[in-house]
Protein backbone atom coordinates (compact mmCIF):
# COMPACT_ATOMS: atom_id res chain seq x y z
CA UNK A 1 0.00 0.00 0.00
CA UNK A 2 3.08 2.15 0.53
CA UNK A 3 3.24 3.05 -2.86
CA UNK A 4 -0.98 4.27 -3.13
CA UNK A 5 0.31 6.03 -0.14
CA UNK A 6 2.87 8.26 -2.04
CA UNK A 7 0.50 8.80 -5.06
CA UNK A 8 -2.35 9.83 -3.53
CA UNK A 9 -0.35 12.47 -1.80
CA UNK A 10 1.84 13.45 -4.77
CA UNK A 11 -1.48 14.15 -6.04
CA UNK A 12 -2.37 17.11 -3.14
CA UNK A 13 1.19 18.48 -3.62
CA UNK A 14 1.08 21.71 -2.06
CA UNK A 15 0.08 24.28 -5.02
CA UNK A 16 -0.75 21.63 -7.18
CA UNK A 17 -3.75 19.97 -8.21
CA UNK A 18 -5.86 17.84 -11.12
CA UNK A 19 -7.12 18.82 -14.75
CA UNK A 20 -9.90 16.76 -15.50
CA UNK A 21 -9.40 15.88 -19.11
CA UNK A 22 -11.56 13.28 -19.26
CA UNK A 23 -15.15 14.30 -21.12
CA UNK A 24 -16.19 11.71 -22.72
CA UNK A 25 -16.80 11.63 -26.75
CA UNK A 26 -20.37 12.80 -26.41
CA UNK A 27 -19.39 15.52 -24.05
CA UNK A 28 -16.47 16.56 -26.04
CA UNK A 29 -18.05 17.37 -29.01
CA UNK A 30 -21.02 19.23 -27.17
CA UNK A 31 -18.37 21.32 -25.74
CA UNK A 32 -16.33 22.02 -28.35
CA UNK A 33 -19.66 22.84 -30.68
CA UNK A 34 -20.60 25.82 -28.36
CA UNK A 35 -17.28 27.27 -29.01
CA UNK A 36 -18.18 26.64 -32.74
CA UNK A 37 -15.53 24.03 -33.14
CA UNK A 38 -16.15 21.33 -36.03
CA UNK A 39 -16.10 17.95 -34.49
CA UNK A 40 -14.15 14.76 -35.24
CA UNK A 41 -11.04 12.53 -33.65
CA UNK A 42 -8.63 14.70 -35.24
CA UNK A 43 -10.03 17.82 -33.46
CA UNK A 44 -10.67 15.93 -30.10
CA UNK A 45 -6.81 15.11 -30.22
CA UNK A 46 -6.14 18.74 -31.26
CA UNK A 47 -8.52 19.64 -28.21
CA UNK A 48 -6.54 17.50 -25.65
CA UNK A 49 -3.34 18.50 -26.90
CA UNK A 50 -3.93 22.05 -26.41
CA UNK A 51 -4.48 21.56 -22.74
CA UNK A 52 -1.14 18.88 -22.32
CA UNK A 53 1.24 20.11 -24.46
CA UNK A 54 1.21 23.33 -22.75
CA UNK A 55 5.33 23.84 -21.35
CA UNK A 56 4.93 24.18 -18.19
CA UNK A 57 1.80 22.77 -16.58
CA UNK A 58 4.01 20.51 -14.58
CA UNK A 59 4.40 23.28 -11.91
CA UNK A 60 0.94 23.50 -11.37
CA UNK A 61 -0.56 20.16 -12.12
CA UNK A 62 -0.16 16.61 -10.51
CA UNK A 63 -2.04 14.48 -12.10
CA UNK A 64 -4.35 15.01 -15.06
CA UNK A 65 -7.93 12.49 -15.30
CA UNK A 66 -7.83 11.00 -18.83
CA UNK A 67 -10.52 9.34 -21.37
CA UNK A 68 -10.58 6.29 -22.86
CA UNK A 69 -9.83 7.51 -26.24
CA UNK A 70 -7.00 10.17 -25.09
CA UNK A 71 -4.55 7.09 -23.63
CA UNK A 72 -4.04 6.05 -27.29
CA UNK A 73 -3.34 9.72 -28.67
CA UNK A 74 -0.36 11.42 -29.25
CA UNK A 75 0.21 14.89 -28.47
CA UNK A 76 1.97 17.12 -31.35
CA UNK A 77 5.47 15.80 -29.47
CA UNK A 78 4.98 12.47 -30.84
CA UNK A 79 4.56 11.05 -27.21
CA UNK A 80 1.30 9.27 -26.10
CA UNK A 81 -0.14 11.42 -23.91
CA UNK A 82 0.10 9.39 -20.74
CA UNK A 83 3.77 8.64 -21.29
CA UNK A 84 4.43 12.33 -22.03
CA UNK A 85 2.41 13.24 -18.94
CA UNK A 86 4.95 10.87 -17.01
CA UNK A 87 7.69 12.59 -18.18
CA UNK A 88 6.79 15.45 -16.66
CA UNK A 89 6.59 14.30 -13.45
CA UNK A 90 2.70 14.88 -13.94
CA UNK A 91 0.07 11.35 -12.61
CA UNK A 92 -1.75 10.17 -15.99
CA UNK A 93 -5.47 9.22 -14.42
CA UNK A 94 -8.33 7.41 -15.97
CA UNK A 95 -11.90 7.83 -15.56
CA UNK A 96 -13.45 4.10 -15.68
CA UNK A 97 -17.32 4.71 -14.55
CA UNK A 98 -19.68 4.00 -17.77
CA UNK A 99 -21.78 6.90 -17.08
CA UNK A 100 -25.23 7.13 -15.09
CA UNK A 101 -28.37 5.46 -15.89
CA UNK A 102 -31.51 5.79 -14.23
CA UNK A 103 -31.89 4.63 -10.35
CA UNK A 104 -34.88 1.48 -10.91
CA UNK A 105 -36.08 2.18 -7.02
CA UNK A 106 -36.07 6.18 -7.66
CA UNK A 107 -36.18 6.65 -11.36
CA UNK A 108 -35.69 10.46 -11.05
CA UNK A 109 -32.23 9.62 -9.52
CA UNK A 110 -29.44 8.68 -11.43
CA UNK A 111 -26.49 5.32 -10.81
CA UNK A 112 -23.48 5.02 -12.41
CA UNK A 113 -22.53 1.94 -14.41
CA UNK A 114 -18.98 0.21 -15.15
CA UNK A 115 -18.89 -2.53 -12.55
CA UNK A 116 -18.99 -5.50 -15.22
CA UNK A 117 -15.41 -5.70 -16.80
CA UNK A 118 -13.67 -3.41 -14.59
CA UNK A 119 -10.64 -5.47 -13.31
CA UNK A 120 -10.00 -6.45 -17.41
CA UNK A 121 -9.97 -2.41 -18.08
CA UNK A 122 -8.24 -1.84 -15.19
CA UNK A 123 -5.43 -4.65 -16.10
CA UNK A 124 -5.48 -2.37 -19.86
CA UNK A 125 -5.15 0.57 -17.97
CA UNK A 126 -2.25 -0.17 -15.64
CA UNK A 127 -0.67 -1.08 -18.37
CA UNK A 128 -0.77 2.50 -20.52
CA UNK A 129 0.89 4.08 -17.37
CA UNK A 130 -2.19 5.22 -15.53
CA UNK A 131 -1.90 5.70 -11.80
CA UNK A 132 -4.59 6.81 -11.14
CA UNK A 133 -8.64 6.19 -11.39
CA UNK A 134 -11.67 8.25 -11.46
CA UNK A 135 -15.74 7.57 -11.11
CA UNK A 136 -18.43 9.81 -10.58
CA UNK A 137 -21.82 9.19 -8.93
CA UNK A 138 -24.17 11.79 -9.41
CA UNK A 139 -26.29 12.74 -6.51
CA UNK A 140 -29.63 15.26 -7.18
CA UNK A 141 -31.12 18.16 -4.59
CA UNK A 142 -35.01 18.08 -5.08
CA UNK A 143 -36.57 20.24 -1.48
CA UNK A 144 -36.57 17.44 0.78
CA UNK A 145 -37.20 14.45 -1.13
CA UNK A 146 -34.30 13.79 -3.28
CA UNK A 147 -31.93 12.85 -2.72
CA UNK A 148 -33.22 9.70 -1.34
CA UNK A 149 -31.20 7.33 0.89
CA UNK A 150 -31.28 4.23 -1.34
CA UNK A 151 -30.02 6.52 -4.07
CA UNK A 152 -27.30 7.46 -2.20
CA UNK A 153 -26.63 4.00 -0.14
CA UNK A 154 -26.65 2.39 -4.07
CA UNK A 155 -23.90 4.82 -5.57
CA UNK A 156 -21.95 4.03 -2.22
CA UNK A 157 -21.67 0.85 -2.69
CA UNK A 158 -20.68 0.76 -6.03
CA UNK A 159 -18.06 3.47 -5.25
CA UNK A 160 -17.03 1.12 -2.77
CA UNK A 161 -17.00 -1.92 -5.24
CA UNK A 162 -14.87 0.17 -7.71
CA UNK A 163 -12.07 1.82 -4.80
CA UNK A 164 -12.02 -1.81 -3.99
CA UNK A 165 -11.35 -2.95 -7.75
CA UNK A 166 -8.80 -0.27 -8.20
CA UNK A 167 -7.00 -0.61 -4.80
CA UNK A 168 -6.60 -4.44 -6.20
CA UNK A 169 -5.17 -3.17 -9.23
CA UNK A 170 -2.30 -1.11 -7.66
CA UNK A 171 -4.15 2.23 -8.42
CA UNK A 172 -5.52 5.12 -5.81
CA UNK A 173 -9.26 5.53 -6.76
CA UNK A 174 -10.27 8.85 -6.99
CA UNK A 175 -14.08 8.99 -5.49
CA UNK A 176 -16.59 11.35 -7.04
CA UNK A 177 -19.73 11.48 -5.51
CA UNK A 178 -21.51 14.71 -7.28
CA UNK A 179 -23.64 16.25 -5.21
CA UNK A 180 -25.19 18.94 -8.53
CA UNK A 181 -25.38 22.79 -8.44
CA UNK A 182 -28.70 22.19 -10.66
CA UNK A 183 -31.70 23.23 -8.66
CA UNK A 184 -33.28 26.02 -6.28
CA UNK A 185 -31.73 24.43 -3.41
CA UNK A 186 -29.91 26.52 -0.34
CA UNK A 187 -26.54 26.54 0.74
CA UNK A 188 -27.98 24.45 3.91
CA UNK A 189 -29.77 22.17 2.17
CA UNK A 190 -26.36 21.36 -0.03
CA UNK A 191 -24.33 20.99 3.07
CA UNK A 192 -26.60 18.55 4.61
CA UNK A 193 -26.49 16.44 1.67
CA UNK A 194 -23.03 15.98 1.49
CA UNK A 195 -22.75 15.18 5.15
CA UNK A 196 -25.29 12.42 4.44
CA UNK A 197 -23.32 11.39 1.08
CA UNK A 198 -19.66 11.53 2.45
CA UNK A 199 -21.11 9.66 5.75
CA UNK A 200 -22.39 7.29 4.02
CA UNK A 201 -19.91 6.76 1.35
CA UNK A 202 -16.81 6.30 3.97
CA UNK A 203 -19.48 4.09 5.99
CA UNK A 204 -19.33 1.56 2.90
CA UNK A 205 -16.25 1.78 2.26
CA UNK A 206 -15.32 0.45 5.49
CA UNK A 207 -17.54 -2.56 4.97
CA UNK A 208 -15.69 -3.26 1.54
CA UNK A 209 -12.38 -3.09 3.93
CA UNK A 210 -10.83 -0.42 1.54
CA UNK A 211 -7.99 1.64 2.67
CA UNK A 212 -8.84 4.71 3.63
CA UNK A 213 -5.30 5.93 3.41
CA UNK A 214 -5.30 4.99 -0.48
CA UNK A 215 -8.18 7.11 -2.13
CA UNK A 216 -8.72 11.03 -3.10
CA UNK A 217 -12.05 11.82 -2.22
CA UNK A 218 -13.29 14.49 -5.36
CA UNK A 219 -16.42 16.17 -3.98
CA UNK A 220 -18.42 19.59 -4.90
CA UNK A 221 -18.61 22.47 -2.25
CA UNK A 222 -21.74 23.56 -0.36
CA UNK A 223 -23.01 26.15 -3.00
CA UNK A 224 -26.87 27.32 -3.19
CA UNK A 225 -28.96 26.07 -6.25
CA UNK A 226 -27.81 27.87 -9.62
CA UNK A 227 -31.91 28.19 -10.40
CA UNK A 228 -31.99 29.77 -6.88
CA UNK A 229 -31.76 34.02 -7.00
CA UNK A 230 -29.20 33.68 -4.23
CA UNK A 231 -25.92 34.18 -4.42
CA UNK A 232 -23.37 32.96 -2.01
CA UNK A 233 -20.42 34.59 -0.85
CA UNK A 234 -16.80 33.14 -0.50
CA UNK A 235 -16.62 32.95 2.89
CA UNK A 236 -20.18 31.59 3.21
CA UNK A 237 -19.39 28.89 0.66
CA UNK A 238 -15.94 28.12 2.27
CA UNK A 239 -17.84 27.98 6.08
CA UNK A 240 -20.72 25.52 4.84
CA UNK A 241 -18.16 23.31 2.80
CA UNK A 242 -15.48 23.17 5.92
CA UNK A 243 -17.96 22.42 8.34
CA UNK A 244 -19.25 19.69 6.08
CA UNK A 245 -16.28 17.70 5.68
CA UNK A 246 -14.81 18.14 9.13
CA UNK A 247 -17.91 16.10 10.20
CA UNK A 248 -18.30 13.23 7.47
CA UNK A 249 -14.78 12.90 6.03
CA UNK A 250 -11.86 10.52 8.11
CA UNK A 251 -8.79 12.45 9.06
CA UNK A 252 -7.00 8.93 7.29
CA UNK A 253 -7.94 10.35 3.55
CA UNK A 254 -4.61 11.91 1.90
CA UNK A 255 -6.29 14.52 -0.08
CA UNK A 256 -9.63 16.13 -0.91
CA UNK A 257 -9.98 17.66 -4.51
CA UNK A 258 -13.09 19.84 -5.64
CA UNK A 259 -14.86 20.14 -9.04
CA UNK A 260 -15.97 23.25 -10.36
CA UNK A 261 -19.68 21.87 -11.22
CA UNK A 262 -20.98 24.88 -13.65
CA UNK A 263 -18.79 27.34 -11.72
CA UNK A 264 -17.44 29.91 -13.54
CA UNK A 265 -13.77 30.34 -13.53
CA UNK A 266 -13.80 33.02 -11.23
CA UNK A 267 -16.05 31.41 -8.68
CA UNK A 268 -14.44 28.50 -8.91
CA UNK A 269 -10.97 30.12 -7.84
CA UNK A 270 -12.21 32.63 -5.15
CA UNK A 271 -14.96 29.50 -3.79
CA UNK A 272 -11.68 27.41 -3.57
CA UNK A 273 -9.22 30.29 -2.45
CA UNK A 274 -11.99 30.92 0.82
CA UNK A 275 -12.09 27.44 1.46
CA UNK A 276 -8.57 26.78 1.74
CA UNK A 277 -7.81 29.84 4.04
CA UNK A 278 -10.48 28.76 6.20
CA UNK A 279 -9.15 24.88 6.32
CA UNK A 280 -6.25 26.16 7.87
CA UNK A 281 -8.25 28.49 9.84
CA UNK A 282 -10.23 25.46 11.48
CA UNK A 283 -6.61 23.10 11.30
CA UNK A 284 -8.42 20.62 9.20
CA UNK A 285 -6.51 17.55 8.49
CA UNK A 286 -6.21 17.03 4.92
CA UNK A 287 -4.61 19.03 1.54
CA UNK A 288 -7.25 20.19 -0.21
CA UNK A 289 -6.89 21.72 -3.74
CA UNK A 290 -8.64 21.11 -7.20
CA UNK A 291 -10.03 18.74 -9.79
CA UNK A 292 -11.14 21.12 -12.28
CA UNK A 293 -12.01 20.62 -15.74
CA UNK A 294 -14.15 23.58 -17.57
CA UNK A 295 -13.18 26.27 -14.84
CA UNK A 296 -9.41 25.57 -16.57
CA UNK A 297 -10.29 25.35 -19.81
CA UNK A 298 -13.41 27.77 -20.44
CA UNK A 299 -11.42 30.90 -21.29
CA UNK A 300 -8.78 28.92 -23.56
CA UNK A 301 -11.22 27.59 -25.50
CA UNK A 302 -13.24 30.60 -25.95
CA UNK A 303 -9.79 31.89 -27.92
CA UNK A 304 -8.54 28.81 -29.58
CA UNK A 305 -11.58 28.20 -31.29
CA UNK A 306 -10.27 25.58 -33.18
CA UNK A 307 -7.15 26.93 -35.24
CA UNK A 308 -3.80 26.36 -34.92
CA UNK A 309 -2.94 29.77 -34.58
CA UNK A 310 -4.39 30.78 -31.63
CA UNK A 311 -3.02 27.70 -29.65
CA UNK A 312 -0.24 30.33 -28.04
CA UNK A 313 -2.47 32.53 -26.88
CA UNK A 314 -5.04 30.20 -25.62
CA UNK A 315 -2.24 28.61 -24.01
CA UNK A 316 -1.25 31.47 -22.05
CA UNK A 317 -4.82 32.28 -21.33
CA UNK A 318 -4.74 28.81 -19.82
CA UNK A 319 -1.47 28.57 -18.04
CA UNK A 320 -2.74 32.40 -16.32
CA UNK A 321 -5.80 30.58 -14.91
CA UNK A 322 -3.54 27.64 -13.79
CA UNK A 323 -1.58 29.81 -11.96
CA UNK A 324 -4.57 31.71 -10.18
CA UNK A 325 -6.19 28.24 -8.86
CA UNK A 326 -2.41 27.18 -7.77
CA UNK A 327 -2.60 30.12 -6.16
CA UNK A 328 -6.10 30.04 -4.38
CA UNK A 329 -5.41 26.35 -3.28
CA UNK A 330 -2.66 27.25 -1.43
CA UNK A 331 -4.99 29.66 0.61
Amino acid sequence: MTDLISIARALVAPGKGLLAADESTHTAIKRLASYGIETGEEMRRQYRDLFLGTPGIEDYLSGVILYEETLAQKGDDKKLFPRSLLDRGIEPGIKVDQGTEPFPESPAELITGGLIGLPERLAAYAKTGTTFTKWRAVIMIDGDTLPSAKAIHENARRLASYAKEVQSAGMVPILEPEVLLEGKHSRTRAKEVLIETLSTLFSVLDEHAVDRSGVILKTAMALTGAASAKKDTPEEVAESTIEALMEAVPRQVPGIVFLSGGQSPEEATENLAAITKRAKEKQAPWPLTFSYARALQEEALAVWKGKAENVPVARAAFMERLKKVSAASRG
